[in-house]
């Protein structure tokens, strides 16, 4: 019955996936137990669990043909998960053998428990059912302490600040609530424009405020360089961090002249902090709280972000239709110069994907599909047939909608339409384009694993695409003249091409193709030779033979030759 239900369900939520968080992470528990169980107590071997897979299709197939349509995947998943988990079963196993010896009053601890989910992937509840087979129990209180210890020292670790020894996190914006602080005024962040507005504060490391960047100069002990300062403003066009895109940079001029140069922007509590050094202040003075200023964006850095971000979106769209609905974001960052997008995946996506992939990206960039975003009252956004959304993220009510395609009022209006699947709809508070043809040209430069299940792909928009793309379309055609070359000169062509395509920024469907036409090559070199040598081998013996019969005719007891045979002599 244990294994029965549990197949049963990893077999229908397999149709969904697995993975290390929220709903994802209870079908591997799901499964963990179940291989435990079998493994230990029924005496299976490795790949027993994922034998049973076409037991549950056949058994429900008809009445549930979900199943029978996604047996293979069902299968490689199970498989998969199975195969992983058995690497570090029969240790995790051993280890809670001891731990269990070694209980005290009959109790295994909550940093022991926690040490068999971090080192050897048990799951709490799967020890817990261990520890009752041993008339043992487990100090969950203890495991969720520790846990959480774990999660703050990475938090910690991982934690960014404002800037240097800048930290702006609750203890600042304590600060600023209690001393009645208005909220940033960010409305215009989406705007080219700048901004007029008023300094509210000034933050320096060790979260203390002061009213100038010269009293922090000063409270530094130093002329200035490397001294972080983060400015609150009454309102700004600086759009700060968030959703994976990076702050803006940019500069704040006073009224005096004096500029600040702005080198990242971040929000917490609902306050935009301005990073800056104190240093590049003009010597011809200073900024101080309460100060008229004008804050200015990087507009041009800001327009190579916002293709990125925009595109970002059109990736996440493609990659759905490429694999599936199981694609899951798990993560993303939105850079000038590139853009990056974790996703759900079991194993990596062939060539053949990744170009199917950047092909969708590429025609929206051709056909041009109109950008719109609203904010939307929740409970309206998500009825939106087609949404992405991230799982266990809390979004804001109302929430704004990115759509690209149809527009958001267009989705408000029919929102159980089926052609609503055709447009990329996100929950998304950053900048964009206003149609995707802005984004110039697309390319999908590499994808890799970087967890168990999570994969990475790396792309590039504008001018930058475009850049990838003609050096891939140089190397192909530098390929293609090689090819051209005689046999014998072809085999040394190949060699620094080989190289080449290695370090090339291109396209990864592109850089597949060169790939496998210089295999081509390197095999028709290969066989070139061995035919070559075949003739060589022949042509000798012949030669051999023959001076062998005249030595005979002419009554030599021997005779001495030297023939080449594939270049060398013998």
């Amino acid at each position: 019955n244990t294994l029965a239900s549990s197949v049963y369900t990893k077999g229908w939520c397999a149709v969904c996936w697995s993975g290390n968080e929220g709903r994802d992470y209870v079908l591997r528990r799901v499964l963990r137990r179940a291989v435990r169980y079998g493994r230990e107590v029924l005496g299976g071997q490795e790949g027993f669990f994922a034998q049973l897979v076409g037991v549950v299709v056949r058994t429900f197939g008809e009445a549930y043909p979900e199943l029978a349509k996604h047996q293979s995947k069902i299968h490689a998943v199970i498989s998969e998960e199975e195969a992983s988990f058995s690497r570090t079963l029969g240790k995790g196993i051993e280890r809670f053998k001891k731990l269990a010896a070694a209980a005290q009053g009959g109790v295994i601890s909550g940093p022991e428990a926690f040490q068999l989910w971090d080192s050897f992937g048990f799951p709490v509840d799967l020890t817990q059912l261990m520890a009752e087979e041993h008339g043992l129990r487990v100090d969950a209180a203890g495991f969720e302490q520790a846990m959480q210890e774990a999660r703050e020292k990475s938090r910690a670790a991982g934690k960014k600040s404002g800037g240097v020894g800048l930290r702006f996190e609750a203890e600042a914006t304590g600060w600023l609530q209690n001393h009645v602080v208005p909220l940033t005024d960010d409305s215009s962040k989406f705007n080219i424009a700048d901004v007029s507005a008023k300094v509210l504060a000034i933050l320096t490391p060790g979260s203390a405020f002061v009213e100038s960047t010269a009293a922090a100069v000063e409270a530094a002990g130093s002329s200035g360089e490397g001294v972080p300062v983060g400015l609150v403003l009454d309102a700004t066009s600086f759009y700060a961090e968030s959703g994976g895109q990076v702050g803006d940079t940019g500069s704040i001029v006073g009224s005096s002249g004096t500029s600040l140069e702005v080198t990242d922007c971040q929000i917490a509590a609902g306050y935009v902090l301005h990073v800056a050094d104190a240093a590049s202040c003009s010597s011809s003075g200073h900024i101080a709280v309460g100060d008229s200023v004008t804050v200015r964006v990087d507009y041009t850095r800001r327009g190579q972000i916002v293709p990125n971000h925009t595109f970002t979106h059109v990736l996440n769209f493609a990659l759905r239709e490429v694999l599936g609905d199981h694609i899951d974001q798990k993560g993303s960052i939105v850079l000038p110069d590139k853009l990056r997008f974790d996703f759900s995946n079991n194993g990596p996506v062939d060539s053949a994907q990744l170009a199917r992939v950047e092909a969708i990206c590429r025609d929206w960039v051709t056909t041009g599909r109109p950008v719109s975003s609203k904010e939307v009252p929740l409970a309206q956004a998500k009825a939106i047939k087609g949404l992405r959304a991230v799982f266990g993220e809390v979004y804001p009510d109302p929430v704004r909608v990115v759509a690209i395609g149809k527009s958001v009022e267009q989705l408000l209006a029919a929102p159980e339409a089926d052609d609503n699947m055709a447009s990329s709809v996100e929950f998304c508070g950053g900048t964009h384009l206003t149609n995707t043809a802005e984004g110039g040209a697309f390319a999908l430069l590499s994808e890799e694993g970087i967890a168990k299940g999570v994969r990475r792909i790396l792309a590039v928009t504008a001018a930058d695409a475009s850049a990838a793309i003609a050096q891939g379309e140089v190397l192909a055609q530098q390929v293609e003249d090689a090819a051209a070359l005689p046999d014998a000169e072809l085999e040394k062509a190949l060699v620094p091409l080989k190289g080449a395509v290695d370090t090339a920024v291109c396209p990864a469907a592109a850089k597949a193709a060169i790939r496998d036409r210089i295999a081509a090559l390197t095999k028709r070199c290969l066989e070139a030779a061995k035919a070559a040598a075949s003739a060589n081998k022949e042509a000798a013996a012949a030669a051999a033979l023959a001076a062998a019969d005249a030595a005979v005719e002419a009554g030599k007891a021997f005779v001495v030759l030297q023939l080449q045979v594939r270049e060398r002599f013998i």
